[in-house]
């Protein structure tokens, strides 16, 4: 335990000292005659420093741990581990409140999910998105990282998924969750989920073509007996863009070797090669200086799970080629005893940065979350970056003018919603198609009027109301689930090998408390 204090103080002690010297000497000093106030701070920053740290909650107990405090500020009271963790659940419950009345003020949420393994112990991550109607800026959130037990099934995923939308009051605001491929998470959808509009008119046209069927008699108590599945209700689908082209990066391009031998051939020898050089890399710290010897850099391993990795890994190779000479891969070639790349098969590598280049920019534009927007391409330039070019991105006319019914069709439903409400209140058939005609005019000239606009700003939205609040709709879901392969990012740095036996409870606490501050303060 002296050893971890240890550990703490002299690799975190500048910022500890930082920590204090300007949070206690300057906050509960001065409030020193008033306990309560002072006690409340203290507890406040030290769930703060414990969950942000992350430090393990015996640093409390511990007497230097102690002593530093005391010496900071005498009259302080230092809570013990049990008092600590208490505090960190009221904390946590308290963000949850937080996040649920917000979210109450919110008219359009999106989420991403997605299931994560650590220390034999599976957890499904749900991440929050939303754009502020103000200032038509996306703010996020961490919704949970609970545990999931037995097999991931699509109905247990479903109920979890569903569970966590309802904890936070916003199953009828989401209108879009992103998820990866999976088989598991796209049947959940799929029996679950809102069918979308194709589906829709696709199942009454074959309803309306197949022919009227004979009656057939059944037992009705048998049909109350079954379980239907329907107390779960899931948002439509989105499946994750950047997974989809990593797809096409990886899995796709490798059936180009069956069309052609000589690109198989070529393939297969220069990442072959490659490949040779990355496992010997890794293998010690003697190769890993040679390589930065000869190299003045280091070479980068690729992983399967990582968006990106094998164009990364092939472009370090052909950066240093280019910047050192073949001479710089030549010599840890030799070291490592390994082929050297001919000519042809480092050419075949360039040109393979050159292909891939543009999807890795692509996804590394989509796992954003703050200036990335889902967008409906054919929508006549409602997301950010279509709102730029407007009737402009694209020279087809027909997809343009898809566009535009698509926007028209949109406002014509708000027109007639409006309507309906109006109906309920007047009983003159005179007024109330009038006011029909009215509002759907309303909402056509609003989008004359948009179009007309030479200004790309995203502000141009707040003069078109109609316009704005279809954006808002169309734009808050996500094309990508890297916000939930983020969240996993940190619950690793949290969950680690010596705090495995963390409860679940008190890890996602923890995470959330971590990943939420900003929107706490």
């Amino acid at each position: 335990m002296g050893t971890l204090l240890g550990n703490v103080l002299d690799t975190n002690g500048d910022v500890l000292r930082t920590f204090w010297e300007r949070k206690i000497s300057s906050g509960v000093q001065t409030e020193a005659s008033s306990g309560t106030t002072s006690k409340v701070k203290v507890d406040k920053l030290m769930i703060n420093l414990i969950c942000e740290g992350p430090h393990p909650f015996s640093l409390v107990e511990q007497p230097a741990f102690r002593d530093l405090l005391l010496a900071l500020n005498p009259q302080c009271k230092v809570i013990s581990r049990p008092t600590l963790r208490n505090r960190i659940d009221g904390a946590a419950n308290q963000l949850k409140k937080t996040l649920v009345s917000h979210l109450s003020k919110v008219t359009y949420v999106a989420t991403t999910t997605d299931c994560w393994t650590a220390h034999q112990q599976s957890y499904i991550g749900v991440t929050a998105h939303w754009i502020d109607e103000e200032t038509l800026e996306r703010r996020s959130a961490a919704l949970a990282c609970q545990r999931l037990k037995g097999s991931h099934t699509f109905d247990v995923l479903a109920g979890a998924l569903d569970d966590i939308h309802c904890q936070y009051r916003i199953r009828g605001k989401v209108v879009r969750t992103t998820t990866d491929s999976g088989s598991n998470f796209i049947k959940a959808f799929s029996v679950f989920g809102e069918q979308s509009q194709t589906e829709k008119a696709e199942s009454e046209s074959d309803q309306d073509s197949s022919e009227d069927p004979q009656a057939v008699y059944v037992d009705t108590l048998s049909i109350l007996e079954q379980d239907s599945g329907l107390e779960y209700q899931l948002p439509p689908h989105q499946r994750c863009a950047c997974h989809l082209l990593n797809l096409v990066a990886t899995t796709d391009a490798a059936m180009a070797e069956k069309n052609n031998d000589t690109y198989k051939w070529l393939s297969r020898a220069a990442l072959g090669k490659c490949q040779a050089m990355w496992n010997k890399s890794g293998w010690s710290y003697m190769a890993a200086e040679i390589v930065e010897d000869q190299c003045k850099l280091q070479l980068i391993r690729p992983n399967q799970t990582r968006w990106n990795s094998t164009y990364m890994a092939v472009e370090r190779i052909i950066r240093i080629i280019q910047e050192k000479g073949e001479d710089a891969i030549r010599n840890v070639c030799e070291e490592f005893k390994v082929k050297m790349l001919s000519p042809a098969e480092i050419v075949f590598l360039t040109e393979y940065c050159t292909v891939m280049k543009p999807l890795v920019t692509a996804l590394n534009i989509l796992q954003s979350e703050t200036n990335t927007h889902l967008g409906v391409a054919p929508a006549g330039g409602l997301s950010q970056s279509f709102c730029q070019f407007k009737t402009t991105w694209t020279e087809r006319a027909d997809i343009i003018e898809a566009g535009l019914v698509y926007v028209r069709q949109h406002l014509d439903q708000v027109a007639e919603a409006a309507v309906e409400q109006v109906g309920q209140h007047s009983s003159d058939e005179e007024d109330f198609f009038s006011s029909m005609e009215s509002r759907r005019s309303q909402g056509t000239g609003e989008l004359d009027g948009y179009l007309a606009c030479v200004s790309n700003k995203m502000d141009l939205l707040n003069s078109f109301p109609h316009i704005k609040n279809l954006s808002v709709k169309l734009n808050t879901g996500l094309p990508a689930s890297a916000a939930c392969e983020r969240l996993f990012s940190s619950a690793g740095l949290l969950f680690t090998a010596k705090r495995a036996r963390m409860n679940s409870a008190n890890f996602e606490n923890q995470l959330l408390l971590k990943l939420n501050r900003k929107l706490i303060n």
